[in-house]
């Protein structure tokens, strides 16, 4: 797997960005509840790790896996007072676990960075127990969904689609997990629509910075794209300009597909 995002301001962007939202509505409707021993892979900062433990209470425990060494240590910061919980590094598709061992296995923005996505789910089905329920949530596009939309800048748009595209990473790795969930062999799959964000008007300080730092993390990769530094700052500018103009929508969605190991 690699990792695109990664800077050194990345933990800060992933800590707010999960911090945005509350998960624990979304993990108890895909079948996370007390006493559950459930796993967390891909964890990231620890920010849903720590609502996972909330969900499920003393009487149970959480597992979480991340692969990278800084986005760990500061879930092991966050966690540092949590007794229920056990944090490792380790990747998909290969994971250190025992196979049946966890009633519900949670993954979100891991599947968009995968090349062999299957291996990775099947992973995810291994480790979770018979009866057990396994989620993967993940975009379905990265924020280009937004109106009015200028055509020029529309177009600008798909270079960077394209430099995504050719460094393997799935724009729409969350549309696919319904057919990967029925390949594998999972039951009962549902699929549940909620908004990474929605912002009708000027986006807010954080979703501001979050645009930010992506643009600036993705630099190396879409200057070639736009064909150098001036033609990809002009089209950051642009874009940043349509996320605060306040007659505009912007909007972005997560599918979060839900499926139950024989």
């Amino acid at each position: 797997m690699t990792y695109l995002m990664e800077s050194d301001e990345e933990v800060r962007r992933l800590r707010a960005q999960a911090s945005a939202n509350s998960y624990a509505d979304r993990l108890r409707l895909t079948g996370l509840g007390p006493g559950q021993v459930a796993l967390d892979a891909g964890c990231g900062p620890g920010i849903i790790t720590a609502e996972m433990l909330d969900v499920v209470g003393p009487r149970g425990r959480v597992v979480a896996v991340e692969p990278i060494a800084e986005h760990l240590a500061a879930a092991r910061a966050l966690l540092a007072d949590r007794p229920n919980v056990e944090l490792l590094q380790a990747a998909l598709p290969t994971l250190p676990l025992q196979a049946d061992t966890f009633d519900y296995v949670w993954c979100q923005y891991v599947f968009e960075y995968l090349g062999e996505p299957q291996s990775a789910l099947e992973e995810l089905v291994r480790v979770a127990r018979p009866g057990g329920r396994v989620v993967v949530a993940d975009i379905d596009g990265v924020g280009l969904w937004n109106w009015p939309f200028p055509e020029d800048l529309q177009q600008e748009s798909q270079k960077l689609l394209q430099a995504l595209r050719e460094a393997r990473f799935d724009v729409h790795a969350g549309r696919k997990m319904f057919h990967l969930f029925r390949r594998v062999g999972l039951a009962d799959v549902r699929v549940h629509v909620s908004p990474f964000y929605v912002a009708a008007g000027a986006v807010d300080s954080r979703l501001h910075e979050d645009w930010v730092i992506r643009f600036r993390t993705l630099r190396p990769l879409a200057e070639r794209a736009f064909g150098g530094v001036a033609p990809y700052d002009a089209f950051c500018q642009r874009f940043l300009a349509l996320l605060d103009d306040p007659d505009t929508l912007k909007y972005a969605i997560v599918l979060t597909t839900e499926g139950v190991k024989h």
